[in-house]
Parts: structure tokens; sequence; C-alpha cells
């Protein structure tokens, strides 16, 4: 991979990873029941796939 193409990769990671702590504090702030459970599982596996898109920009 180039600078450039790692570099969006990176953005990418953080971004998602941003996104999974915002969906975390919706989850566990504004929702009840099977929404928050719902929530907190997408955040989650949104998490997931930002770890592996930062972990595929360093090497």
């Amino acid at each position: 991979m180039d600078a450039m193409t790692k570099m969006w990769v990176s953005f990418i990671g953080i971004g998602l990873m941003a996104l999974a702590a915002v969906l975390i504090t919706i989850a566990r702030t504004k929702t009840r029941g099977a929404v928050r459970i719902i929530l907190s599982i997408v955040a989650f596996v949104v998490l997931i796939f930002g770890f592996i898109y930062g972990f595929a920009s360093i090497l």
C-alpha cells in the first residue's frame, strides 16, 4: 500500500471507532430494552471493523 492509501484506511478506522463510541453512548444513555442491546451489538461490530482497518493501516 502506498502512503496515501494507508492514510485513508487509517482515517476510516478512526471514523469507525468514533462512530462506535457515539453509538454506545447513545445506547447507554437514551435507550432501553431490545434497542439498547441491538445498538450495543452494532457498536461492537463497528468497533471490530475499525480495529481491523486501523491494524491494516500499519501493515
